[in-house]
């Protein structure tokens, strides 16, 4: 077979511009795998690409979708980690397009990790970009230390609900924001103590953190950074933001961009097989509801992560 099932997308729009089609399969270079996707996981930057554009500027047409778990179907020159028929789970290429909505997908083989033992392909893809997305922020960029205070912001989504296991896996002490709703279940994988933003302001609650990972945005950056102490870390992901240059100058802060990651991936495995972290997976849909996913998606509501069932 040379051909394979893709959702692509010829214009920047709503869910209705994702389009099921037949194109050819890809085939592995120099350093890369083909790797046949059993499931595809679904982040925010999905729609938001779909809407706007690439983050690379690259023009449509196009397949979103990074995060990615399947199995080793071809090997190019040069590869020595993998052979055909291994389980394998990864991020490859972000923020260039890897085309996770797919049933074929080619990357470098560094873009990729065993994958964990214990999780189903659907459960493996719903970890990559939001649990790497996790670890660099609270492990590589904030140097997370056992007996630290955290806060962390929209504690019950996608990236949310993995940070909060990733930093008690570290010995931290979890501060977690979210909706009256999923408080339970926030205290449920780890929090140590909850607030409901929707009830009050998170910064007449907290102070003197030692780490803020702000998956929110907005006038969030600029609050979070008046509850970190002095030579904390303010960590923002949607977005560069304005922050006062008086907090610029009293405490480390940025925005952060993940990254493909052999090594973060598999200290998440090394956390996965510990039971130390375990994503949850909300809903999940076929490849060619993919439209459907993203609408389920887009409003931001979803405990944990959204799964595409590929093959």
């Amino acid at each position: 077979m040379t051909t394979m099932r893709a959702i692509t997308q010829n214009a920047l729009g709503g869910s209705e511009v994702l389009e099921l089609v037949e194109v050819e399969r890809p085939e592995p270079a120099m350093g890369e795998i083909l790797v046949k996707v059993h499931a595809a996981g679904l982040n925010p930057v999905d729609w938001k690409v779909r809407t706007y554009g690439a983050l690379t500027g690259a023009p449509a047409p196009f397949t979103v979708g990074w995060d990615v778990s399947g199995t080793v179907a071809a090997v190019g020159p040069g590869v020595q980690l993998y052979r055909v028929g291994d389980e394998v789970y990864g991020m490859p290429r972000f923020p260039h397009f890897a085309g996770a909505y797919a049933e074929y997908v080619t990357a470098p083989a560094r873009h990729f990790a065993p994958k964990p033992a214990g999780l189903s392909h659907e459960e493996a893809a719903a970890l990559p970009l939001a649990a790497l997305t996790a670890y660099q922020s609270l492990v590589d960029v904030a140097d997370l230390q056992a007996g630290q205070r955290v806060l962390i912001h929209a504690a019950a989504g996608g990236v949310g609900h993995l940070a909060v296991q990733i930093a008690k896996a570290k010995g931290a002490y979890v501060i977690a924001t979210a909706s009256a709703a999923k408080l339970e279940y926030v205290r449920g994988i780890g929090a140590d103590e909850v607030i409901d933003y929707t009830a009050g302001d998170f910064t007449e609650q907290v102070s003197g953190v030692d780490v803020v990972l702000d998956g929110v945005g907005g006038d969030y950056a600029a609050r979070s950074a008046a509850v970190v102490r002095d030579g904390g870390h303010l960590v923002i992901l949607p977005s560069a933001a304005e922050l006062p240059a008086s907090e610029l100058a009293r405490i480390n802060a940025g925005f952060n961009i993940v990254e493909p990651d052999l090594g973060g991936l598999k200290a998440i495995t090394a956390l996965v097989e510990a039971g130390q972290l375990k994503p949850t997976v909300a809903e999940t849909y076929a490849l060619e509801d993919a439209g459907k996913a993203h609408e389920s998606l887009e409003p931001g509501r979803t405990i944990g992560k959204i799964v595409l069932t590929v093959v």
